[in-house]
């Protein structure tokens, strides 16, 4: 079960392929790197329990991407999109995730493997 499910729907600012009408491929990447981060910072919460919120706001704002590698499985065809993330491994200074990208009819269109800097 994901900790974080991300849904949104097709507008044409997020077409990549005008003549097929799919979703652009940075907008596929961004989303996963979006949806990994949030698993990774909520399984840091997780761990150490919730502190002040700015606390958490100062461990957010030094969390980064190290690595996102996504795999592209089908086009980016719908009228929405979800993306869920799953957390693979947390250790002290790095958390590994992996999320997938789904449409309204459930087809996996894309899969990422996300690396982010937790400490």
């Amino acid at each position: 079960e994901s900790d974080v499910v991300v849904r949104f729907e097709m507008r044409d600012e997020l077409v990549g392929n005008f003549t097929r009408g799919n979703l652009h491929g940075g907008v596929i990447s961004s989303t996963l790197d979006v949806v990994g981060g949030l698993v990774a910072f909520i399984s840091l919460l997780k761990r150490e329990g919730v502190q002040s919120l700015e606390d958490e706001a100062e461990k957010f704002s030094r969390m980064g991407t190290i690595d996102l590698r996504v795999d592209y499985l089908r086009p980016g065809l719908g009228q929405s999109f979800s993306a869920r993330g799953f957390v693979l491994r947390t250790g002290r200074k790095v958390a590994v995730t992996r999320m997938e990208l789904h449409n309204d009819e459930d087809s996996l269109i894309a899969v990422g493997t996300g690396a982010y800097s937790i400490s």
